[in-house]
């Protein structure tokens, strides 16, 4: 990271300094005081926004960073790449002196223009992810056949939403339009798979009665995603942490969710049942702490049943659930966001996260055991999306 940071300022720095060298009679020094004691008092500013209560005012900090550090980005590597081309042509060109200094001279204005102007591209794109797509949510439908499916369940639709992040969140409007789209689904059960919040419980409470408004002839079943523990946030005690996911367990309760840590249910429909497990956050990235427990939550499950996961990280699929849990059918996950950029088009899907994790996006698996990722319904740090729209989720079970 501190090799990126500085990969983009000095070369953002470089790329404006050409410009400004041939197009106008602005002072060096003064502009280099300037360009870096601004670029200081900025980053005090950022490193010095954890203590920023508000936490919409923290992520327009963090969102101001973002668009800054790529703008900068594509300036520097603009700019070296094409000092680089330049300097090789000069390698093997032979001009007389003084024309040699008149082009060199053009061609170091060029590459400054060339530098500046390649930032309108990133600076557009983030923008229109950012008040275009962000919240223009898509619904994906699925269809996951089995033989141990009973015949009750043939069609039973399941919606499954996941990573909300209401810490991110600009308003209540964009959950209400996600909520609306859900309720006229009219699904038999609704899933969430973690990451209600960014960091503390209490960003989730301005949208207590939007969130309550989610029902399902068969319930509304959550677990916890790793910023639902408050690892990520400073706390004065252990006690005020322990307070914190006391609140977050409290708050999945009071809005109508049945929170499942480490355990499971049977969903039942005319004496048939298939059933649901519930697992606390566990991933493959030990960086995230792991709470979940799969011996606790397989406890007394009837191994013949069509069994359903709830995992919000999809890497523990890949590293237990399929080696160890064999008569797990199915899998729901999120976490990824689907890195919140990336190109999905018909026949191709491609994003940054599949570089993080080999299931990102969408089903995988084979005829007895599937996992289906979640792209997400929020954002997290970056307040936008680029290619990779914001989801919900239906899956029907057929019979087969």
């Amino acid at each position: 990271m501190i090799s990126v940071l500085l990969i983009a300022e000095i070369g953002a720095y470089m790329g404006v300094r050409a410009y400004i060298l041939n197009t106008t009679s602005i002072n060096i020094k003064k502009f280099t005081w300037i360009w870096w004691g601004v670029t200081f008092i900025f980053y005090v500013i950022l490193f010095s926004g954890r203590n920023i209560e508000n936490v919409y005012l923290k992520n327009i900090l963090i969102n101001i960073f973002f668009f800054l550090l790529i703008s900068k980005l594509v300036i520097s590597l603009t700019f070296m790449i094409a000092s680089l081309i330049n300097w090789i042509r000069e390698w093997f060109l032979s001009v007389p002196g003084l024309e040699r200094i008149e082009l060199l001279a053009s061609r170091r204005k060029f590459v400054g223009q060339l530098a500046l102007a390649s930032a309108i591209l990133p600076l557009s794109t983030l923008s229109w992810g950012l008040f275009r797509t962000a919240y223009n949510f898509k619904l994906h439908r699925e269809k996951v056949a089995s033989p141990r499916i009973p015949r009750a369940f043939h069609g039973f639709r399941i919606l499954q939403i996941s990573d909300i992040h209401t810490g991110s969140l600009q308003g209540d409007h964009q959950l209400q339009k996600a909520i609306d789209l859900i309720k006229a689904e009219k699904p038999d059960m609704i899933v969430f798979t973690g990451d209600l919040v960014n960091n503390r419980t209490n960003e989730a409470y301005p949208y207590k009665s939007i969130l309550s408004q989610l029902s399902a002839p068969y319930g509304v079943y959550s677990t916890l995603g790793n910023h639902d523990y408050g690892d990520y946030d400073k706390w004065d005690s252990k006690e005020d942490k322990d307070q914190n996911m006391r609140e977050m367990i409290d708050f999945h309760k009071e809005i109508g969710w049945e929170l499942m840590l480490n355990e499971n249910v049977r969903i039942e429909k005319d004496d048939n049942f298939f059933t649901l497990l519930g697992i606390e956050n566990w991933g493959g990235n030990l960086n995230f702490k792991r709470y979940g427990d799969m011996k606790r939550a397989y406890e007394n499950v009837d191994s013949n049943s069509f069994q359903i996961l709830l995992s919000h990280d999809p890497s523990h699929w890949n590293i237990e659930v399929i080696e160890a849990y064999k008569e797990i059918d199915l899998t729901l996950s999120g976490h990824t966001h689907g890195f919140q950029f990336g190109i999905e088009i018909p026949g191709f899907k491609w994003s940054p996260s599949k570089y993080f994790y080999p299931h990102w996006a969408g089903i995988y698996g084979t005829e007895s055991q599937k996992l289906y990722v979640n792209r997400g319904l929020g954002c997290l740090g970056y307040m936008g999306r680029i290619g990779i729209r914001p989801e919900i989720t239906i899956i029907e079970l057929q019979c087969v």
